[in-house]
């Protein structure tokens, strides 16, 4: 299906060409589609557009978004569902501005965010793209910041491609790049049903150069609730994924390599992990001991410990704890559970 492009009917005279691309997909969230753009029209950098892309929602975006197509910044986009990869490609593809910005149709931007992501990318051209911090809320226990600690293993501020491969240095999933870089690249993977957006930043990093920190709170997240389990584990497989392309590109015998092949074996460990969780809540009690054996010589944390010598006597115990677990630890519920220490997890 060919998509449909709906332009805004009035261009305000004030703003000049744009310096960059906003990209809004708004697949299942037109009733929270109006706090993004309106936080987008709210930008002390004037210079942007916009593309809203509908790709088959079940819900009416064409309404939500129809009060702010007289802003000719804003374009709409309705077109066939073919994944979030294949709508922000189709998105990106219907705009032009040296930058593009990513929002997602249920999170916001602070009116600062385009002016201080633009000018960093404008006075770094070594920079591959530049991430913020923000504000996590919605289905959440209590707001919190996407991230609290140094990124990184330099200066808190720039990311090596190591950084990123092992997640000490996290990409907010609204973050901006060069469109140079991302045709480069040949864009968003369509094959990538998740962690598309990792993926997306690995292959920017496998450019050359870094990615950017911005230490400010330039961005709201919104988390709503779903299942947890299945989600995560098809997750995991597109992070092993993501380095098994990565190595495909890599010098066998480099440090980056090295740390690709490190963290194939650790997301591989988590879905093990995972997957006898999920065997365990299905009533196999024979799945404690791969549980168990998941976590191979990584040290086990006193709450797990105490689990595992508690199921040895109680085996018809592990079924309604692990899902109280899962069901705790779903996307949105919080923090992971305090023995936890795996990286597989994306901030968004």
């Amino acid at each position: 299906m060919k998509a449909e492009q709906i332009r805004g009917a009035t261009a305000p005279s004030d703003k000049g060409s744009p310096r960059v691309a906003v990209i809004v997909p708004a697949y299942g969230v037109a009733h929270l589609l109006p706090e993004a753009l309106d936080s987008l029209v709210g930008q002390t950098l004037t210079e942007w557009e916009c593309a809203v892309v509908d790709d088959g929602a079940p819900d009416d975006v064409a309404a939500a978004v129809a009060p702010y197509l007289d802003d000719s910044r804003i374009t709409f986009l309705a077109t066939d569902n073919a994944g979030v990869s294949t709508a922000r490609n189709r998105a990106i593809a219907a705009t032009s501005a040296p930058y593009v910005a990513l929002l997602d149709g249920d999170d916001m931007l602070r009116p600062d965010y385009l002016a201080r992501t633009t000018a960093a990318l404008e006075a770094d051209p070594a920079a591959r793209l530049v991430t913020v911090n923000a504000r996590i809320f919605g289905a959440v226990p209590q707001e919190r910041l996407c991230f609290t600690g140094k990124q990184g293993s330099g200066d808190g501020l720039r990311g090596s491609l190591a950084d990123v491969f092992d997640r000490s240095f996290g990409v907010y999933i609204g973050s901006t790049f060069r469109r140079a870089d991302f045709d480069a690249i040949g864009g968003f993977d369509a094959g990538m049903t998740h962690a598309e957006d990792f993926d997306l930043w690995v292959r920017l990093m496998l450019l050359g150069g870094h990615a950017l920190y911005l230490d400010e709170v330039l961005g709201d997240y919104r988390v709503r609730s779903r299942s947890a389990s299945a989600a995560s584990q098809k997750m995991i497989k597109g992070n092993i994924r993501t380095f098994e392309k990565a190595l495909e590109q890599l010098p066998a015998d480099s440090p980056d390599a090295e740390v690709a092949r490190a963290m194939i074996a650790e997301n591989t460990r988590e879905l093990c992990f995972e997957m006898a969780i999920d065997r365990v809540i299905d009533g196999d009690h024979a799945a404690i001991a791969d549980l168990r054996q998941s976590w191979g010589e990584k040290p086990i944390g006193p709450v797990w410990q105490a689990s595992f010598l508690l199921w040895r006597l109680f085996p018809q115990l592990a079924s309604p704890m692990l899902a109280h677990r899962n069901k705790r630890n779903a996307r949105g519920a919080g923090a992971p559970d305090a023995d936890s220490t795996s990286r597989t997890k994306q901030v968004a």
